[in-house]
């Protein structure tokens, strides 16, 4: 027979990972199965990223210099890195929007008088919205090949170490639904969570070496967009992709750019996970 807690709750026998795993993934599953009956959610997430592939390709392409070439082509493959982490980054605000509106509509609630794992109604979400981003990311990757984007265009590759490039991709789209995670719990409408789900993402995409060479800064911008952390995953990819990077720059971040994305990714996961399961937990009592 299951222990009953302080909170009249039914405690989870052992409380095992496997138990965790298992809540997450069927929390998981209610938001997949409720995403594909709002296909709108996946279309606009999807619209979003194109319309960016097709505006700075055929809009800025001719006038963004890359070291020393102006060659549209050239700016196509250094800039599809960007588009891509951008794009993942972005679905932090549809993160912090869904935990904000189950909340809001006291579904949370209901969770959490069920015998379940404390995170893991944070841990299912932030999954869906990975799977999510991922069909995203593919869909958005078909459309850069229309439009022009090669992998190897600077220098060889191989299918792995493409592979490599898209994973880390959607590493850093997973950490930064925890900071969406965050967020939404610390909001009280759905609206409030869609806006600072966003607004801070503009700073960390643009003051980055996503859309123009960090090279060409002035030196203390140049520093901030060198270390930060978005920029180091679109360095990397960059480089597993065999596309033009940022070669003028000795931040380490830049000279080691996979070891830098994993580590900040990770870091970013450990630390925005804890404060929102934490968060979770006050918001429990």
């Amino acid at each position: 027979m299951s222990a009953v807690t302080e909170t009249g709750r039914t405690a989870i026998p052992g409380g095992s990972l496997g138990q965790s795993i298992r809540d997450s993934l069927v929390v998981a599953k209610r938001n997949l199965i409720r995403m594909t009956r709002i296909p709108e959610m996946i279309l606009f997430g999807i619209i979003q990223p194109v319309m960016f592939v097709v505006l700075f390709t055929y809009v800025f392409g001719g006038s963004m210099k890359i070291g020393n070439s102006t060659d549209p082509d050239v700016y196509k493959d250094f800039l599809m890195a960007g588009i891509f982490a951008q794009t993942v980054t972005f679905a932090t605000a549809g993160s912090a929007a869904g935990i904000a509106d189950d909340m809001q509509k006291g579904l949370v609630d209901r969770f959490r008088s069920l015998p379940m794992a404390r995170g893991a109604v944070l841990t299912g979400r932030t999954v869906a919205d990975l799977v999510q981003t991922a069909i995203t990311l593919l869909v958005l990757a078909v459309v850069a090949l229309l439009v022009g984007w090669r992998t190897g265009s600077a220098e060889p590759t191989n299918a792995g170490r493409i592979i490599a490039g898209f994973g880390l991709l959607l590493l850093l789209g997973y950490a930064f639904t925890w900071i969406g995670a965050l967020i939404g719990l610390s909001v009280r409408t759905p609206e409030a969570a869609t806006s600072g789900g966003i607004i801070w993402l503009f700073p960390v995409t643009f003051v980055s070496n996503a859309f123009v060479d960090s090279s060409q800064m002035t030196p203390w911008l140049r520093h901030i967009a060198e270390w930060n952390p978005f920029s180091a995953t679109v360095q990397a990819c960059r480089v597993l992709f065999g596309n033009p990077g940022v070669v003028d720059s000795s931040a380490w971040p830049m000279q080691h750019p996979v070891w830098a994305s994993v580590l900040w990714s990770v870091l970013i996961v450990v630390l925005f996970r804890t404060l929102a399961v934490r968060k979770y937990r006050q918001a429990d009592g």
